[in-house]
């Protein structure tokens, strides 16, 4: 036989071969992995502005899928199942959230998804999620307008984003002598516009004279011209409405342009770790609102107390987690919480289980309403001291006191 020849049979060969495989593929079972495993999907900001928190979300879902695996899987009846989660980079932009949200239920076959970090993404994913009656739980959305569009298969841990400011404004409303006026600057995005509004509206009920409300660019890299405005105002309490590069921003250059205000609140991004390490001594005294402090009393079967959670976290990644991680993990254990009540891996059922649920968790309780806004838990106040996150508000979770007025910058 010539070379020629030789080199056709083993064309016909490999062809056969590559059939037979693919044939096998086809009429065999799937893996054992795949049949007792839940699969839920994830796009998270790793690159881009919202990275940090992108990190603390993924880490906080991470855990839950660990602890979860190790303790046996989730039982449906009498059968127990594996988790695992599908992560997606969206580089912070709530459009490539969307399509990312799309892949996962259209193409990864996911019908279980972690929400998005931030407002403005939840309300994108949750429009494709139920496009395609997927079920999703938004662990890091709190802007009302996401639960405000009559969806059924969209639920949220969270206290929403009017309610941000609502309890430092009430304790700094309670000092002697009392502060009289409020200066707010927001991003120009759902979650900051939403949280900023509702600040308004509580500062101007609790007596404050509001003499400045302005918004900034969501993609802001200096507020100087804001924040000098703002000085000649010279209001008794500042406030950034936004990320942690906006609250980072806003107190760095608070400092450079002499700035005194005698309080100083930053949403969201004060509670997260990196705002202590990256500022250092200029953090001290910031008040930020939390939703979750590691001393919450209520507990939950798989975690067990907001302690025994923070313990475990600690280990396992060497710093202690804010609320956007505790936030991601409590969104996974209501899919668990849910599936285990239904007892079933059906969407629907699982849904109807879901707005069902009335229990404690390490994350506070969880009840919803008929938008999946759960009703069920409060805020908290946190101020830095001593480079510390120390609980202030309210008494029950409070382990400081309120360091009032803030001292001039060193």
């Amino acid at each position: 036989m010539g070379k020629t020849g030789f080199n056709r049979l083993g064309w016909v060969f490999v062809v056969l071969l590559s059939f037979l495989f693919l044939m096998e593929g086809y009429l065999s079972p799937s893996p054992a992995w795949a049949q007792n495993t839940i699969r839920f999907g994830a796009s998270l900001p790793f690159t881009g502005r919202e990275s940090r928190e992108g990190r603390l979300s993924r880490d906080g879902m991470e855990l839950w899928r660990d602890v979860v695996n190790k303790k046996g899987g989730i039982k449906v009846g009498n059968k127990s199942y594996k988790v695992d989660i599908l992560f997606y980079d969206d580089e912070s932009d709530p459009r490539t959230t969307a399509k990312l949200v799309e892949k996962l239920v259209t193409e990864d076959n996911i019908k279980f998804v972690l929400g998005p970090y931030g407002s403005t993404p939840s309300f994108a994913a949750s429009a494709i999620t139920e496009k395609y009656k997927a079920l999703i739980v938004v662990g890091m959305g709190s802007a009302e307008a996401i639960f405000e569009r009559g969806f059924k298969y969209l639920f949220g841990p969270l206290t929403t984003a009017s309610y941000y400011l609502v309890d430092s404004l009430k304790l700094c409303a309670a000092q002697e002598p009392k502060p009289e006026t409020v200066a707010i600057i927001y991003k120009n995005e759902l979650f900051s516009t939403q949280s900023a509004e509702g600040g308004k509206k509580v500062a101007e009920d609790l007596g404050f004279k509001v003499v400045y409300f302005e918004k900034y660019p969501p993609d802001a890299k200096d507020l100087s011209s804001v924040i000098s405005i703002i000085r000649a105002k010279n209001p008794d309490i500042y406030i950034v409405s936004g990320h942690f590069e906006d609250s980072f921003l806003a107190v760095k250059q608070a400092k450079e342009l002499k700035l005194n205000p005698k309080v100083i609140i930053g949403n969201v991004g004060v509670a997260t770790p990196d705002f202590i390490t990256s500022l250092r001594e200029d953090a001290e005294y910031v008040l930020g609102p939390t939703q979750w402090v590691p001393n919450q009393k209520t507990r939950d079967h798989v975690f067990g107390s907001a302690e025994d959670y923070t313990k475990l976290y600690e280990k396992t990644y060497g710093y202690t987690p804010d609320y956007h991680s505790a936030g991601q993990t409590s969104a996974a254990l209501i899919f668990q919480l849910a599936i285990e009540k239904a007892q079933s891996l059906d969407v629907d059922k699982v849904r109807d289980a879901m707005s069902a649920l009335d229990t404690d968790s390490f994350f506070g309780h969880i009840k919803f309403n008929e938008k999946g806004i759960n009703v069920a838990k409060g805020m908290a106040v946190l101020q830095i001291q001593k480079g510390k996150h120390v609980p202030i508000y309210p008494p029950a979770v409070g382990l400081g006191k309120f360091i009032y007025p803030k001292p001039p910058w060193k």
